[in-house]
C-alpha cells in the first residue's frame, strides 16, 4: 500500500479503508509510520518489517495470512517493495494462493520521473547505488549501455559524489535532481550531468532525493564528415540512395545529407 511521500493529503479514500479495516500493519518504521495512523485516527496494530527483520516477520505474516487475517504493508514512504523489503512475502503469498492487491499511491520514483522532462517511453529504475565509490563506479558502468532514462534514490550526504561519478561514467546526458518532493522545500535542480556535479559538489542538500538521467546524447555529426562519407558513398549508389544510407547510419536528417550532396554537385540533381 502506498503511502505519502511528503503531503499527508497524498493518501487514497481506499487507502485509508483498507488501513482502518487490516489486522496488522507492516512498517518500515512502526515510529515513522504512527504520525500518518494518528493523523487519520487509525488505531490498527504495526509491526516493524525492514530488511534485518524480513525472514522472521514473513514467516509470522504468512501464517496470519493463512488464518484469514488481514496484512498490510508500508514503507516509510511512497510505493513499498520498492528499494524496500516484501517482495519475498508477496512471491510467498502468491505461491499459498493468498490473494494480494496493491493499492496504488505516491511514489518518489513517477514523481521525481514525470517532473523531470526527460523521455519517459523508456526507462530503468536502479535503486541506491553502491556507498563505495569502486563498487559505485562499476555498476554506473553497466548502467550505461542501457538504452533509456535511468532514475536513481541517493541519500544526501552522498549525492555530490554520486553525480560526479555519475558525470565520469556516463557520458554526456541532460538529468534532474529533485530534492523533498511534494514536501514544503521541494527543489528540482535541471542541467548536464557535469553542471549539477559541480551544484552538489558542496553537498549540504538535506532530505530525500531523486536521480533522473536522460539517455546519453549522440555526439553532434559535423557538415564536413558527412560530406567525406557521402562522396565515398557516392562511389557505389545514387545521391537519394546515399542519402538514406548515411542518414539512418549517422542519425542525422535525410534532408541534411541530400542537402549537402547536391551543394557539393553544384545544386545538380
Amino acid at each position: 500500500m502506498a503511502t505519502p511521500i511528503g503531503n499527508l493529503g497524498d493518501i487514497s479514500l481506499r487507502a485509508l479503508s483498507v488501513l482502518a479495516r487490516a489486522d496488522v500493519i507492516y512498517c518500515e518504521d512502526t515510529r515513522h509510520s504512527a504520525k500518518l495512523l494518528q493523523h487519520y485516527s487509525i488505531s490498527a496494530r504495526t509491526r516493524p518489517f525492514h530488511d534485518h527483520n524480513e525472514e522472521r516477520e514473513g514467516e509470522r505474516a504468512l501464517a496470519e495470512l493463512k488464518s484469514d487475517r488481514r496484512i498490510a504493508i508500508i514503507s516509510d514512504a511512497g510505493t513499498p517493495l520498492l528499494s524496500d523489503p516484501g517482495f519475498k512475502l508477496v512471491r510467498a503469498a502468491a505461491a499459498e494462493g493468498i490473494p494480494v492487491f496493491a493499492i496504488p499511491g505516491a511514489s518518489a520514483l513517477l514523481s521525481g520521473l514525470t517532473i523531470s522532462g526527460l523521455p519517459t517511453d523508456a526507462f530503468f529504475f536502479a535503486g541506491f547505488l553502491p556507498a563505495k565509490q569502486a563498487a559505485r563506479r562499476s555498476r554506473l558502468a553497466e548502467l550505461s549501455q542501457i538504452p533509456g532514462s535511468l532514475v536513481f534514490y541517493e541519500a544526501p550526504h552522498r549525492l555530490g559524489e554520486a553525480i560526479s561519478d555519475m558525470a565520469g561514467q556516463l557520458g554526456v546526458r541532460q538529468a534532474v535532481v529533485a530534492r523533498e518532493l511534494t514536501k514544503l522545500h521541494e527543489e528540482v535542480l535541471r542541467g548536464s550531468l557535469g553542471e549539477l556535479a559541480e551544484a552538489t559538489a558542496g553537498d549540504g542538500l538535506k532530505g530525500e532525493v531523486v536521480i533522473v538521467i536522460g539517455p546519453e546524447q549522440a555526439a553532434p555529426v559535423s557538415d564536413d564528415v558527412i560530406e567525406k562519407r557521402l562522396s565515398v558513398a557516392m562511389e557505389g549508389m545514387s545521391l537519394k540512395d546515399a542519402a538514406k544510407a548515411l542518414a539512418d547510419e549517422l542519425g542525422v536528417p535525410k534532408s541534411r545529407v541530400y542537402g549537402l550532396g547536391l551543394k557539393a554537385r553544384g545544386g545538380r540533381e
